[in-house]
Protein backbone atom coordinates (compact mmCIF):
# COMPACT_ATOMS: atom_id res chain seq x y z
CA UNK A 1 0.00 0.00 0.00
CA UNK A 2 1.54 3.14 -1.01
CA UNK A 3 -0.06 5.44 2.18
CA UNK A 4 1.67 2.83 4.24
CA UNK A 5 4.69 2.73 2.57
CA UNK A 6 4.94 6.48 2.88
CA UNK A 7 3.85 6.84 6.38
CA UNK A 8 4.97 3.98 8.24
CA UNK A 9 8.41 3.31 6.14
CA UNK A 10 11.66 4.36 6.21
CA UNK A 11 11.04 7.79 5.58
CA UNK A 12 11.39 9.57 9.16
CA UNK A 13 13.76 12.25 7.69
CA UNK A 14 13.77 14.73 4.93
CA UNK A 15 15.85 17.96 5.47
CA UNK A 16 18.81 17.94 2.89
CA UNK A 17 22.59 19.39 3.04
CA UNK A 18 23.58 20.22 -0.23
CA UNK A 19 27.06 20.13 -2.14
CA UNK A 20 26.90 22.73 -5.34
CA UNK A 21 28.58 22.19 -8.60
CA UNK A 22 28.49 24.55 -11.04
CA UNK A 23 24.76 24.73 -12.66
CA UNK A 24 23.72 21.99 -10.82
CA UNK A 25 22.23 21.43 -7.13
CA UNK A 26 22.95 18.32 -5.18
CA UNK A 27 21.41 16.94 -1.81
CA UNK A 28 21.64 14.09 0.63
CA UNK A 29 19.22 13.83 3.93
CA UNK A 30 20.12 14.06 7.51
CA UNK A 31 17.52 13.67 10.03
CA UNK A 32 16.82 17.51 11.23
CA UNK A 33 13.47 18.21 9.39
CA UNK A 34 10.74 15.68 9.10
CA UNK A 35 8.85 15.19 6.37
CA UNK A 36 5.47 17.00 5.76
CA UNK A 37 2.63 15.41 7.82
CA UNK A 38 0.43 12.74 6.84
CA UNK A 39 -2.23 13.86 4.01
CA UNK A 40 -4.29 14.38 2.56
CA UNK A 41 -1.58 14.45 -0.50
CA UNK A 42 1.22 11.83 -0.11
CA UNK A 43 3.37 10.50 -3.69
CA UNK A 44 1.90 7.30 -5.61
CA UNK A 45 3.17 6.50 -8.92
CA UNK A 46 5.21 7.54 -12.10
CA UNK A 47 3.16 6.43 -15.92
CA UNK A 48 5.88 5.25 -18.78
CA UNK A 49 4.52 5.22 -22.24
CA UNK A 50 7.25 1.99 -23.41
CA UNK A 51 7.93 0.82 -26.81
CA UNK A 52 9.30 -2.66 -25.09
CA UNK A 53 7.63 -4.15 -21.85
CA UNK A 54 9.89 -7.41 -21.67
CA UNK A 55 13.13 -4.51 -21.54
CA UNK A 56 11.48 -2.25 -19.26
CA UNK A 57 10.44 -5.12 -16.37
CA UNK A 58 14.29 -6.32 -16.73
CA UNK A 59 14.79 -2.57 -15.95
CA UNK A 60 13.00 -2.01 -12.97
CA UNK A 61 13.37 -5.35 -11.95
CA UNK A 62 17.04 -4.54 -12.07
CA UNK A 63 16.78 -1.13 -9.92
CA UNK A 64 15.01 -3.33 -7.26
CA UNK A 65 11.49 -3.59 -7.70
CA UNK A 66 8.84 -5.62 -7.16
CA UNK A 67 6.81 -7.25 -10.30
CA UNK A 68 3.41 -7.09 -9.15
CA UNK A 69 0.40 -8.42 -10.80
CA UNK A 70 -2.42 -5.49 -11.96
CA UNK A 71 -5.34 -6.42 -14.22
CA UNK A 72 -3.51 -7.88 -16.79
CA UNK A 73 0.24 -6.62 -16.92
CA UNK A 74 2.50 -6.23 -14.49
CA UNK A 75 3.36 -2.97 -12.35
CA UNK A 76 6.74 -2.56 -10.27
CA UNK A 77 6.48 -1.63 -6.48
CA UNK A 78 9.17 0.72 -4.50
CA UNK A 79 8.89 1.82 -1.39
CA UNK A 80 7.24 5.13 -2.09
CA UNK A 81 5.94 4.76 -5.45
CA UNK A 82 4.67 2.57 -7.89
CA UNK A 83 5.62 1.79 -11.85
CA UNK A 84 3.17 1.72 -14.17
CA UNK A 85 3.78 0.58 -17.97
CA UNK A 86 1.42 1.61 -21.18
CA UNK A 87 2.85 -0.08 -24.56
CA UNK A 88 2.67 2.82 -26.53
CA UNK A 89 5.72 4.32 -28.69
CA UNK A 90 6.84 7.47 -26.71
CA UNK A 91 7.51 11.10 -28.56
CA UNK A 92 11.20 11.26 -26.60
CA UNK A 93 12.98 10.37 -22.75
CA UNK A 94 12.63 12.58 -19.89
CA UNK A 95 15.47 14.65 -20.42
CA UNK A 96 14.19 17.87 -22.47
CA UNK A 97 10.66 17.42 -20.73
CA UNK A 98 9.45 19.43 -17.61
CA UNK A 99 10.58 16.15 -15.46
CA UNK A 100 14.26 15.20 -16.19
CA UNK A 101 14.38 12.75 -13.87
CA UNK A 102 13.23 10.66 -11.10
CA UNK A 103 15.59 9.50 -7.89
CA UNK A 104 16.04 7.05 -5.34
CA UNK A 105 17.96 6.22 -2.79
CA UNK A 106 19.96 2.92 -2.25
CA UNK A 107 22.87 2.55 0.50
CA UNK A 108 25.95 2.34 -1.78
CA UNK A 109 25.66 4.34 -4.86
CA UNK A 110 28.78 2.95 -6.34
CA UNK A 111 27.80 -0.48 -5.99
CA UNK A 112 24.53 0.15 -7.39
CA UNK A 113 25.57 1.93 -10.54
CA UNK A 114 28.10 -1.13 -11.36
CA UNK A 115 25.53 -3.31 -11.14
CA UNK A 116 23.32 -1.56 -13.43
CA UNK A 117 26.34 -0.82 -15.64
CA UNK A 118 27.05 -4.94 -16.04
CA UNK A 119 23.52 -5.33 -16.70
CA UNK A 120 24.20 -3.55 -19.98
CA UNK A 121 22.04 -0.36 -18.71
CA UNK A 122 24.64 3.16 -19.85
CA UNK A 123 25.54 5.45 -17.19
CA UNK A 124 25.60 9.06 -17.84
CA UNK A 125 26.67 10.60 -15.13
CA UNK A 126 29.90 12.16 -16.92
CA UNK A 127 27.89 13.66 -19.67
CA UNK A 128 25.05 15.17 -17.27
CA UNK A 129 27.85 16.42 -14.43
CA UNK A 130 30.17 17.66 -16.98
CA UNK A 131 31.62 20.22 -14.66
CA UNK A 132 31.89 17.63 -11.36
CA UNK A 133 35.09 15.37 -10.74
CA UNK A 134 32.78 12.55 -12.10
CA UNK A 135 35.39 9.04 -11.19
CA UNK A 136 34.35 5.86 -13.51
CA UNK A 137 30.50 7.09 -13.74
CA UNK A 138 30.15 7.92 -9.89
CA UNK A 139 30.33 11.52 -8.80
CA UNK A 140 31.50 11.82 -4.73
CA UNK A 141 31.26 15.51 -3.84
CA UNK A 142 34.54 16.33 -1.90
CA UNK A 143 34.31 15.81 2.24
CA UNK A 144 30.65 14.23 1.77
CA UNK A 145 30.04 10.63 2.88
CA UNK A 146 27.67 9.77 -0.10
CA UNK A 147 27.68 9.61 -3.88
CA UNK A 148 25.06 9.76 -6.58
CA UNK A 149 25.11 8.90 -10.58
CA UNK A 150 22.97 8.72 -13.41
CA UNK A 151 21.52 5.82 -15.18
CA UNK A 152 19.87 5.74 -18.69
CA UNK A 153 17.07 3.17 -18.97
CA UNK A 154 15.01 2.12 -22.21
CA UNK A 155 12.92 4.55 -23.91
CA UNK A 156 15.77 7.32 -22.58
CA UNK A 157 14.38 7.03 -19.18
CA UNK A 158 16.82 9.17 -16.88
CA UNK A 159 17.35 7.75 -13.27
CA UNK A 160 19.28 9.49 -10.75
CA UNK A 161 20.52 7.29 -8.21
CA UNK A 162 21.75 8.51 -4.79
CA UNK A 163 23.61 7.12 -2.00
CA UNK A 164 22.29 6.84 1.52
CA UNK A 165 24.56 4.91 3.96
CA UNK A 166 22.03 5.23 6.98
CA UNK A 167 19.49 3.27 4.58
CA UNK A 168 18.93 -0.29 5.62
CA UNK A 169 16.32 -1.33 2.40
CA UNK A 170 17.85 -1.50 -0.87
CA UNK A 171 15.85 0.91 -2.48
CA UNK A 172 13.49 3.59 -2.16
CA UNK A 173 11.82 6.14 -4.33
CA UNK A 174 13.34 9.98 -3.33
CA UNK A 175 12.71 12.23 -5.64
CA UNK A 176 11.10 14.27 -8.68
CA UNK A 177 13.36 16.55 -9.93
CA UNK A 178 11.65 19.12 -12.18
CA UNK A 179 13.21 21.55 -14.90
CA UNK A 180 11.56 25.35 -15.41
CA UNK A 181 12.34 28.85 -15.95
CA UNK A 182 10.34 29.72 -13.44
CA UNK A 183 11.15 27.62 -10.55
CA UNK A 184 9.33 30.32 -7.53
CA UNK A 185 6.12 30.01 -9.10
CA UNK A 186 6.58 26.57 -10.19
CA UNK A 187 7.44 25.13 -6.17
CA UNK A 188 4.88 28.15 -4.99
CA UNK A 189 1.85 25.90 -7.53
CA UNK A 190 2.96 22.89 -5.38
CA UNK A 191 3.11 24.40 -2.14
CA UNK A 192 -0.45 26.13 -2.72
CA UNK A 193 -2.35 23.53 -4.62
CA UNK A 194 -1.02 20.32 -2.90
CA UNK A 195 0.43 21.43 0.71
CA UNK A 196 4.21 20.79 -0.30
CA UNK A 197 6.88 22.06 2.38
CA UNK A 198 9.10 24.36 1.27
CA UNK A 199 12.97 24.30 1.64
CA UNK A 200 15.85 24.98 0.99
CA UNK A 201 19.61 23.61 0.26
CA UNK A 202 21.32 26.39 0.39
CA UNK A 203 20.51 28.00 -3.02
CA UNK A 204 18.54 25.00 -4.35
CA UNK A 205 14.84 24.85 -3.61
CA UNK A 206 12.72 22.38 -2.87
CA UNK A 207 9.41 20.88 -1.12
CA UNK A 208 8.47 17.65 0.56
CA UNK A 209 5.65 15.55 0.25
CA UNK A 210 5.18 12.42 2.54
CA UNK A 211 7.27 10.12 -0.03
CA UNK A 212 8.70 12.10 -2.11
CA UNK A 213 11.35 15.28 -2.64
CA UNK A 214 10.35 17.80 -4.94
CA UNK A 215 13.27 19.56 -6.55
CA UNK A 216 13.55 22.22 -8.97
CA UNK A 217 16.24 23.50 -11.21
CA UNK A 218 16.12 26.69 -13.31
CA UNK A 219 16.61 26.18 -17.09
CA UNK A 220 14.90 27.24 -20.46
CA UNK A 221 11.35 26.19 -20.61
CA UNK A 222 10.76 22.45 -21.45
CA UNK A 223 8.66 20.54 -22.97
CA UNK A 224 5.82 18.82 -21.13
CA UNK A 225 5.49 14.88 -19.83
CA UNK A 226 2.68 14.02 -22.00
CA UNK A 227 3.41 11.45 -24.90
CA UNK A 228 7.08 11.18 -23.24
CA UNK A 229 8.21 8.27 -21.87
CA UNK A 230 7.82 9.47 -18.65
CA UNK A 231 3.72 10.17 -19.63
CA UNK A 232 2.87 11.73 -16.11
CA UNK A 233 3.76 11.60 -12.19
CA UNK A 234 0.97 10.51 -9.95
CA UNK A 235 -0.20 11.36 -6.12
CA UNK A 236 -2.36 9.77 -4.02
CA UNK A 237 -5.06 11.58 -2.22
CA UNK A 238 -7.71 11.04 0.55
CA UNK A 239 -11.13 12.68 -0.32
CA UNK A 240 -10.47 13.23 -4.10
CA UNK A 241 -13.69 14.54 -5.12
CA UNK A 242 -13.98 17.20 -2.59
CA UNK A 243 -9.95 18.17 -3.13
CA UNK A 244 -10.36 18.28 -6.97
CA UNK A 245 -14.03 20.72 -5.80
CA UNK A 246 -10.54 22.75 -3.72
CA UNK A 247 -8.20 22.91 -7.02
CA UNK A 248 -11.21 23.97 -9.17
CA UNK A 249 -12.15 26.95 -6.36
CA UNK A 250 -8.48 28.14 -7.31
CA UNK A 251 -8.78 27.85 -10.68
CA UNK A 252 -6.63 24.37 -11.98
CA UNK A 253 -8.71 23.62 -14.99
CA UNK A 254 -8.62 19.98 -15.42
CA UNK A 255 -8.11 17.42 -18.48
CA UNK A 256 -10.25 15.11 -17.09
CA UNK A 257 -12.90 16.19 -14.08
CA UNK A 258 -12.63 13.66 -11.04
CA UNK A 259 -14.46 10.17 -12.15
CA UNK A 260 -14.74 6.66 -10.84
CA UNK A 261 -13.49 3.47 -11.97
CA UNK A 262 -16.31 1.22 -9.69
CA UNK A 263 -14.55 -2.27 -10.69
CA UNK A 264 -11.25 -1.20 -8.96
CA UNK A 265 -12.60 1.21 -6.59
CA UNK A 266 -10.44 3.89 -8.21
CA UNK A 267 -11.51 7.44 -8.09
CA UNK A 268 -9.23 9.82 -10.78
CA UNK A 269 -8.57 13.17 -11.99
CA UNK A 270 -6.14 14.54 -14.48
CA UNK A 271 -4.53 18.32 -14.73
CA UNK A 272 -1.28 19.89 -15.50
CA UNK A 273 0.87 22.15 -13.57
CA UNK A 274 1.61 25.54 -15.08
CA UNK A 275 4.82 24.16 -16.76
CA UNK A 276 3.20 21.09 -18.42
CA UNK A 277 3.82 18.71 -16.37
CA UNK A 278 1.08 15.72 -16.20
CA UNK A 279 -0.50 14.72 -13.45
CA UNK A 280 -2.93 12.02 -12.21
CA UNK A 281 -4.74 12.00 -8.76
CA UNK A 282 -6.10 8.98 -7.42
CA UNK A 283 -8.14 7.76 -4.60
CA UNK A 284 -7.76 4.11 -3.93
CA UNK A 285 -4.46 3.32 -5.72
CA UNK A 286 -3.04 2.94 -1.92
CA UNK A 287 -4.32 -0.28 -1.31
CA UNK A 288 -2.79 -2.34 -4.51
Amino acid sequence: MIRNMVCRGALGVAAFLSVSVPGMGFAQSAPVIPWASDGPVVHGHHHFNITDRAAHERFWSALGGTPTPWRDVQIFKFPNALIFLTERAPSAGTIGSTVNHIGFWVPDAGATLASLRDAGYPLITARELPDADVQDEVYCPQGADYCLGYVLGPDEVKVEIMGNRTQSMPIQHHHIHFNSPNVDSLRAWYVEMFGAVPGMNGNFKVADLPGVNLRFSETALMAGTEGRSLDHIGFEVDGLEAFCRELASKGVIFDRPYGRVDELGLGYAFLRDPEGTYIELTEGLDKY
